[in-house]
């Protein structure tokens, strides 16, 4: 188990932080960047939960500790070593594969869309919608980041793409099963521009 008993070291001071394993690296490393985003995205969730039903929440909580997993796989860099007492924490399919179990369940419950969602609707819809986009950002940093580091678990990559797909649904779900949704309207400028 984690015991932490220091909250400060000073030893970031000078811009770098230690990850689980390696040199230490620059805090706007890309690798800092990425599980720096999947936290803040965490944070997301755990403000969405605050007005959540139980149905949700019981997601949303699973998918906290489940980014927290996500994070301490980007913070271990390498292969492991063949005589290390304990295996890295990694991401796995099946962490991925349930979320795209809740995903087919709770969009069973919605009428096929026609038209984008904007957010809004409801507070719960809105923090889900906060969480989509930290998360999708998460997803475009681990993508970059696979590219110069290709030994980064792309297992991570797949699991922010459907936690960012669930997230969606979830959004909709809190709007009355979507019967709430805000949906976009397109502009029509050509007729302003014609009466102005």
């Amino acid at each position: 188990m984690v015991k932490l008993n220091a909250i400060y070291t000073k030893t970031g001071d000078g811009g770098t932080t230690g990850l689980v394993r390696g040199p230490r690296r620059a805090k706007h490393d890309l690798r800092i960047e990425a599980y720096g985003t999947v936290d803040e995205a965490n944070a997301f969730v755990g403000q969405a939960r605050l007005s959540a039903t139980d149905e949700i929440d019981a997601v949303l909580a699973r998918i906290q500790n489940d980014l927290f997993d996500v994070g301490s796989d980007l913070a271990t860099p390498g292969a492991d070593d063949p005589n290390a007492e304990y295996p890295s924490l990694r991401i796995r399919p099946v962490q991925t594969e349930w979320l795209e179990n809740q995903i087919d369940l709770f969009n069973a419950r919605l009428e096929p869309l026609k038209s984008f969602v904007l957010p809004g609707g409801s507070p719960l819809s809105v923090a889900m919608h906060l969480a989509r986009t930290v998360t999708r950002r998460a997803e475009r940093i681990v993508s970059a980041l696979i590219e110069v580091e290709p030994e980064t678990n792309p297992e991570a990559l797949r699991y922010l793409n459907r936690l960012s797909d669930l997230f969606f649904v979830l959004g909709r779900v809190a709007n009355e099963n979507g019967t709430r949704d805000v949906l976009w309207v397109p502009g029509n400028y050509g007729d302003v521009e014609k009466k102005g």
